[in-house]
């Protein structure tokens, strides 16, 4: 979701209705990773309707939950020497919080124990059978220093204090802190040492519309392999000399989209892929060896696409995910020295995908003659002519929507609903000059390419003029609130989740480790003292007079991206107007709703709210 994530029916739509709980409710596995010496696999499974950790002994049919949490979902986990490493968060409030428990589920214990703390895992020392590093906002909650934690003992010290100014630290293949990207807002700043007892040295500063991202050291540990669009308009994968600050080759590029990610083999120590995403993710290979594991597996997989997760650290048993755009998939364990897969677990074995819509890749053009990339999914059983439609504009705003099994897409679908995701300008992936197009356009261009959306479905004859309804989250969520207030005649009905209402009120609010970069924020959306009419009038909240369609606002209380006020706002100005607005808010969630039984509210709520005010055909 991002931001800095039974009434009624289509009456011409005849398929029989999928209860709404098999859509949302949490998957019965998943998260599958393999031990580190190849015996267990551990996975997420639901206690009490949380997502806990299970541990599995490879071949026995009974596993161990190892944790007990029923508070809320443990959202990333990890092995370490035989142990099981964890994050939770209290209430959606992402204040992320460490914590260990040993296989057999008997102990658990908090490794980070400090109030409006947020920790994140740096580098999980692969070779090292205590120690991890970790980031935290301990000493100043706008920054964050590296800290070394015996995960054994418990004990733990400052591995790298934090100037201030440092937004990112990258280790190399030892575990030493060699790289680290400051950043003063608005431009970022490469640092590299040769030793941890030697001082940073400033290396090439940016704007940070420029970007070299360190992704891992070459494995004589002289050089890094890093995501690149410096001279070049599409990020690209570079081996770079970091200490005479100089490119040395392009490892891959792709003339369309950016390419962000490489693999590489920890024990063999090549690299060994790309992934290259466009309509579809698609693997560019460099290792053979890799290939052909692929390749194998593949094949045993016809007609889904795979994707290996995890695997031991002699890289002869993996966890394989396979996946569609109408299937949540499965689980498998491949073992590369017998070429043989072994079926664990369906992730959501109640749901049939030939009874699943196909999401088709589609482009339109703006009208200011951007290509605008998307997926379009249309309810089964029905001739795709004057639909009850849904335009579905992603959070982010600075991120993008991907072709694969989307909970929330098939539910529209099957409650008779077509349904439109756009990449609209500013959406990643698609080069610089795509992002920057997005600069200071929120409520305008980027407004544009959603109704440009809404306008393209209509020429197709796919959507009934009357029957559009928009919704999002975050983003999205303000994409919905400016839709209705600024361009009101495109739609019938809006569903706004955690979005923002008020640009002005939005910048004051955000978290406190957001703070370095509001100068980049201002820049990208505006600034609230020199752009203060631009912010004005793309903040929905001013214009609520011109909505003239019924809206359904649905927010978390402990919301650190996009505060309660944002909701609270925009509700308040239509109440004041004498406007009935429905209004959701969940004590117990952040920005987004994670706990199965508020999933099962909301979506019943906007499934209601959807039939009522799309229901009757034109």
């Amino acid at each position: 979701m991002l931001l800095f994530e039974l009434t009624g029916t289509n009456t011409a739509f005849s398929q029989a209705q999928i209860p709404l709980t098999d859509f949302f409710k949490n998957p019965e596995k998943t998260a599958y990773t393999i031990s580190p010496d190849g015996k267990y696999y551990a996975f997420l499974a639901p206690y009490k309707k949380r997502l806990n950790v299970f541990v599995q002994e490879i071949g026995k049919k009974d596993s161990i939950r190892v944790t007990s949490l029923t508070d809320r979902s443990i959202s990333q986990y990890f092995w370490k020497d035989g142990m099981i490493m964890y994050f939770k968060d209290n209430g959606g409030d992402e204040n992320f919080h460490l914590y260990k428990s040993d296989v057999n589920g008997k102990y658990s214990k908090e490794l980070t124990p400090y109030e409006k703390v947020t920790v994140r895992l740096i580098d999980d020392l692969e070779d090292n059978k205590s120690e991890i590093l970790i980031e935290m906002n301990k000493e100043n909650p706008q920054v964050f220093d590296v800290y070394r934690i015996n995960v054994v003992t418990g004990e733990m010290s400052i591995a790298a204090k934090n100037p201030g100014d440092i937004s990112s630290w990258s280790t190399d293949h030892t575990g030493a802190i060699r790289i680290a990207v400051s950043t003063d807002g608005i431009n970022n700043t490469l640092l590299y040492r040769e030793k941890e007892s030697e001082q940073f040295k400033s290396i090439l500063t940016t704007n940070f519309k420029e970007n070299i991202n360190p992704l891992f050291f070459t494995f004589d540990n002289k050089y890094i392999f890093a995501s690149s669009n410096l001279g070049r308009d599409k990020n690209a994968i570079v081996k770079y000399d970091v200490a005479n600050n100089q490119e040395m080759d392009v490892i891959y590029s792709d003339p369309e989209v950016d390419v962000s990610d490489l693999f590489y083999s920890h024990k063999r120590k090549v690299i060994t892929a790309v992934v290259v995403e466009k309509a579809k993710r698609d693997v560019v290979f460099f290792d053979k060896i890799v290939e052909e594991r692929f390749t194998k597996v593949r094949n045993k997989l016809k007609g889904y696409e795979i994707s290996f997760t995890s695997h031991d650290k002699d890289e002869n048993k993996f966890i394989v995910r396979s996946y569609s755009d109408r299937s949540l998939g499965a689980y498998y364990i491949y073992d590369n020295s017998k070429d043989e897969l072994i079926k664990i677990a369906d992730v959501s074995p109640w749901i049939n995908e030939d009874q699943m819509a196909e999401m088709k890749p589609v482009k339109y053009t703006s009208r200011d003659g951007l290509t605008i990339n998307g997926y379009l999914t249309l309810p089964k059983g029905v001739d795709p002519k004057n639909l009850p439609v849904v335009i579905n504009p992603h959070g982010g705003p600075w991120a993008r929507d991907s072709w694969g099994y989307n909970p929330e897409v098939q539910f529209l679908a099957n409650r008779g609903y077509a349904v439109l995701q756009m990449n609209f300008r500013g959406s990643v992936g698609f080069g610089r000059s795509f992002w920057e197009a997005s600069f200071k356009q929120w409520g305008l261009k980027m407004q544009d390419d959603i109704s440009d959306g809404v306008k393209y479905l209509i020429d197709e004859d796919i959507a009934d003029p009357k029957r559009v309804a928009i919704y999002g989250g975050s983003y999205g969520g303000y994409a919905t609130l400016a839709g209705i207030t600024f361009t009101p005649e495109l739609y019938a009905a809006a569903i706004d989740y955690v979005g923002v209402a008020n640009l002005f009120t939005f910048m004051k609010t955000i978290p406190p480790y957001w703070q370095p970069y509001l100068d980049m924020m201002y820049e990208m959306v505006g600034d609230p003292v020199k752009d203060s009419l631009l912010l004005r009038n793309s903040s929905p909240v001013f214009f609520a007079d011109k909505i003239k369609v019924p809206l359904f606002v649905a927010q978390g209380k402990n919301d650190p991206r996009v505060n309660k006020d944002e909701s609270d706002q925009m509700v308040k100005a239509l109440k004041d107007r004498g406007v009935d607005v429905e209004y959701m808010v969940k004590e117990d969630e952040g920005h987004g709703f994670h706990n199965e039984e508020n999933r099962f509210d909301f979506y019943g709520s906007m499934e209601k709210f959807l039939a009522k005010h799309l229901n009757k055909a034109n």
